[in-house]
């Protein structure tokens, strides 16, 4: 009787242990989940930011650059395009075309001096330019959240139980393509160097 007993009481204590576990795995995969969607909100709250700048930019370059429509529409549609997105995806894809246009924008309003030495030019340059990095920062942050919940899901014994409770990897935030190209640098002012 004493070896059944002895058993018995493995057996519960191996289903205690393993029921510890699976709510310890679950709370860790819902905790890691929640970092994501908090560190996205970060991200967003700045995007909104700075997409409440854009118009301000869009209406003092207006002015200066009849001659760059395309650029200025761009870099409008781009942000109606943020707006319009239902997912993380969505918006990731079109902040990218956001920052492409801005880097456009600003590389072109280098061809109008006025332009950079308008006051409001030069302070909303500023202020995306700070926003900028904020976003830069939240950005690793999200990916570094991101990182960590996919390794958790992908390890064993974790994968099991978020197979069994339906996590599954979620997408870093990339750039561009076309922002991994290196940028050619011409500066007009200087004369070439002759060799």
């Amino acid at each position: 009787m004493n070896g059944t007993l002895l058993i018995g009481i493995l057996l519960v204590m191996g289903l205690v242990a393993l029921i510890v576990y699976v709510v310890g795995a679950y709370n860790m995969l819902v905790r890691f989940a929640n970092n994501i969607d908090k560190a996205w909100s970060n991200i967003d709250v700045i995007l909104k930011q700075r997409h409440d700048e854009l118009p301000k930019l869009v209406e003092v370059c207006n002015s200066y650059m009849t001659h760059e429509r395309e650029t200025l529409e761009a870099v409008t549609k781009a942000r109606k395009a943020y707006g319009a997105g239902v997912n993380i995806n969505d918006k990731a894809q079109a902040e990218n075309q956001i920052v492409g246009a801005l880097g456009k924008l600003f590389a072109v309003a280098e061809q109008y001096p006025d332009l950079k030495a308008n006051r409001e030019f030069l302070a909303l340059h500023q202020r995306i330019s700070v926003l900028e990095s904020t976003i830069a920062d939240r950005r690793e942050f999200y990916n570094d959240s991101v990182n960590i919940y996919n390794i958790a899901i992908q390890q064993i014994p974790t994968l099991w139980v978020a197979q069994q409770t339906g996590y599954g990897t979620r997408r870093l935030l990339t750039i561009a393509p076309s922002d991994r190209k290196d940028a050619s640098l011409a500066f007009g002012n200087r004369p070439r160097a002759v060799a």
